[in-house]
């Protein structure tokens, strides 16, 4: 008689190769497999991390550049319009309308050999624009004849 369990000698597997072949066995993912997919997610990431955060500052620097020349002429536009005798240096900002955008401007006399007696009737006046405590600033010279 037979013993049970022994139907064909040649044909006996070990429980390793009975649970290498079943179904159950099969149907997760190995550590490796996770840490693989993990890492490449991550590089992924960083990557368009990096590149929102590159595009974000490029389109703060563009936004400045188009706002700023606008506001210094704004601003040389008042200038213009006040005497330049009443105006010495000053500073301020532009109000709730362009927050983080400040100006400052300085005038000077304009010292010129070539000019002669012309130059002390002339002034200097140089704009400064600066936005975000002066991550980007634009700056704009203009030159004034006053009259006697």
């Amino acid at each position: 008689m037979k013993k049970a369990g022994h139907h064909h000698q040649g044909r006996e597997m070990t429980a390793e190769q009975t649970a290498a072949k079943s179904p159950e066995s099969q149907r997760g993912f190995t550590l490796l497999e996770v840490m693989v997919a993990l890492s490449i997610i991550a590089i992924v990431l960083v990557s368009v991390y990096r590149m929102h955060a590159q595009t974000v500052s490029m389109n703060n620097e563009v936004r400045f550049y188009a706002t700023a020349p606008m506001l210094a002429q704004r601003k040389m536009a008042e200038i213009e319009s006040e005497s330049l005798k009443d105006l010495g240096d000053d500073s301020g900002d532009f109000g709730d309308e362009f927050p983080d955008y400040r100006w400052n401007i300085v005038i000077d006399d304009v010292e010129s050999t070539t000019l002669g007696n012309i130059a002390k009737n002339l002034k200097k006046v140089d704009l400064l624009i600066s936005f975000n405590n002066d991550e980007f600033t634009y700056s704009l010279r203009n030159y004034k004849y006053l009259k006697d």
